[in-house]
């Protein structure tokens, strides 16, 4: 679509190109959001791809993904066999309604920043204890990306924040993962997505989405029980059950628990195979 309102776009060089980003402006990188409709409130673009950020870069101490990272790189990389963890990445974009060429351009901080509660990138990185690098108009800080978002289309960010990368720790990409999604259509947005994470201390982290209106983390300090489970299910917030015309609060919070169970089954060993798709 074109945006014919906009009047200037900047192709950033440096951070300091990125000073006087206002209620008029708008961070540019894949811009798949951004020109799938119009933006009448803006009239200024300024284009992060020309600060020249390295995608990936692995080290002993965990994974760093660059905001410019595209989805189709978080996806397609072959990682090293002791991150077992990373299949998250290829299971969360393929949970996105989005074709080939979409992920080529899409990018990972654009999927985080958009904070839908379908984000299923989003919710790999919560999955996965992530943390993000925020640029704030006042200096640097890492935030836990399960704080990053607050709401349906809303994060910590204001005017003048950039996301600059996610880091997630080594221990945690060595964990065994389960994931599960399901929809109203075969082919249709999620309706909840729950995807565990068990850490070699046998601790087990379940996060929630699409289902609901950010992503919730549940913690265990080993397997719960079926009972613990459905308390812990009980416990969520009434107002945090997302409801749109792809799943009523009520369906959602009854299917929820139903792939809760399952993830849940499957890092205990008893339910070793494939995903629901």
């Amino acid at each position: 679509m074109d945006l014919d309102t906009i009047r200037d776009v900047v192709m950033a060089r440096g951070r300091e190109d990125l000073t006087g980003l206002g209620a008029g402006s708008a961070v540019l990188a894949g811009g798949t959001w951004l020109y799938s409709e119009p933006q009448d409130r803006l009239d200024r673009l300024v284009d992060i791809t020309g600060l020249g950020w390295t995608p990936l870069t692995s080290d002993d101490d965990g994974l760093e993904i660059a905001a410019t990272c595209t989805l189709a790189e978080l996806a397609d990389t072959a990682y090293p066999a002791h991150w077992p963890a990373t299949r998250l990445f290829g299971q969360a974009c393929g949970a996105l309604v989005a074709s080939h060429k979409i992920r080529r351009m899409a990018t990972v901080g654009g999927n985080v920043c958009l904070a839908l509660p379908a984000g299923a990138v989003l919710a790999a990185l919560t999955a996965l204890g992530g943390s993000a690098l925020v640029w704030w108009s006042g200096g640097d800080e890492w935030i836990p990306v399960s704080r990053f978002v607050i709401g349906p289309g809303q994060t910590l960010l204001d005017q003048g924040d950039v996301l600059r990368a996610l880091r997630i720790p080594a221990a945690n990409l060595r964990s065994r993962t389960a994931f599960r999604k399901l929809a109203l259509t075969p082919k249709g947005r999620s309706g909840s997505v729950v995807m565990g994470r068990r850490d070699r201390s046998g601790a087990l982290t379940l996060t929630l989405s699409a289902a609901t209106t950010r992503p919730v983390v549940l913690e265990f300090p080993d397997l719960p029980t079926s009972g613990e489970l459905s308390a812990t299910l009980a416990d969520i917030q009434p107002d945090l059950w997302y409801d749109d015309p792809h799943g009523a609060p009520d369906w959602r919070c009854h299917i929820t628990s139903v792939l809760a169970a399952e993830v849940t089954a499957e890092l205990s060993g008893a339910n070793p195979s494939g995903d629901r798709s």
